[in-house]
């Protein structure tokens, strides 16, 4: 039994991203519309994702692209009153994702109860958004001085738009992590939001890091759910529950319904 039976409810657990719109200091933030529209639309979509039976969400600020990898202070703020409004109508263990920017998604959670956050904690990278470094070992100290020691931290492995500026192989990036970091869990991802999660690479981490939760975390779809949850662990679903399937879109309920509804079926069939 893993963690995710604990704190999420379920092993196999599929964690849904609700994506936030622009939010002030944004490129594209709506000022005309403002705050109240970007909380009534994660209310919607919330909503819709719960109602479709998902285990777990996590909130993210996805459409503040260009992505900064150190967030601006309105951005977390900005978050914060969203979760906050929200937090009566939610009714399924959450994360948070502050992209993308580790320590700022720590205080996110301690501020919101959040029960866990995904970001790239380890490693240098040659980036979209320039040169990538992070500092593993500050982020979770200050993880400790917060008070977020109980948080669950996912650990992204292979980042989405990034690559190791030293080559490195997935094995050695596998091994080196869990020895040094203890990461809750490994998060395995495509280039992209939406794109498909190798097979073959979900096949190799959780073979090198067995007793670590190793989650799909792009591209898992209705028709590919049954052979990445074989694989892995659990998986974090975002574009497959929009409307038509696209990334820029709100969250279809009847899509969301029949993803689950395949996945638990799935699951009775583990038991």
């Amino acid at each position: 039994m893993t963690w995710l039976k604990e704190v999420i409810g379920t092993e196999k657990a599929i964690i849904a991203m609700c994506h936030l719109l622009p939010l002030p200091g944004d490129p594209y933030y709506d000022k005309e519309k403002g705050m109240d529209y970007v909380v009534e639309m994660a209310k919607r979509d919330l909503l819709a994702l719960q109602e479709g039976g998902v285990d777990a969400v996590m909130f993210s600020n996805e459409f503040s692209m260009p992505y900064l990898t150190d967030v601006k202070t309105e951005t977390v703020a900005a978050m914060a009153r969203i979760i906050g409004e929200l937090k009566s109508y939610i009714k399924v263990p959450f994360g948070v994702n502050v992209l993308w920017d580790a320590k700022k998604s720590l205080d996110l959670a301690v501020a919101t109860g959040a029960l866990f956050v995904r970001e790239i904690f380890t490693g240098v990278y040659a980036s979209d958004f320039g040169l990538w470094n992070t500092n593993v070992g500050e982020t979770v100290r200050h993880q400790y001085r917060i008070g977020a020691e109980n948080v669950k931290l996912l650990f992204n492995i292979v980042p989405e738009a990034a690559k190791y500026l030293a080559e490195r192989d997935l094995e050695s990036i596998v091994r080196s992590t869990v020895f040094n970091n203890r990461p809750d869990a490994l998060c395995v991802s495509g280039l992209t939001a939406g794109q498909e999660t190798s097979s073959s690479h979900l096949k190799i981490v959780k073979s090198l890091a067995p007793d670590t939760v190793v989650l799909a975390n792009t591209g898992v779809n209705l028709n590919n759910v049954e052979e990445q949850l074989s694989i892995a662990d659990g998986a974090v679903v975002g574009t497959a529950f929009k409307i038509d399937g696209k990334f820029r879109n709100h969250v279809d309920p009847a899509r969301v319904k029949a993803f689950m509804d395949k996945v638990k079926r799935f699951r009775s069939g583990l038991a």
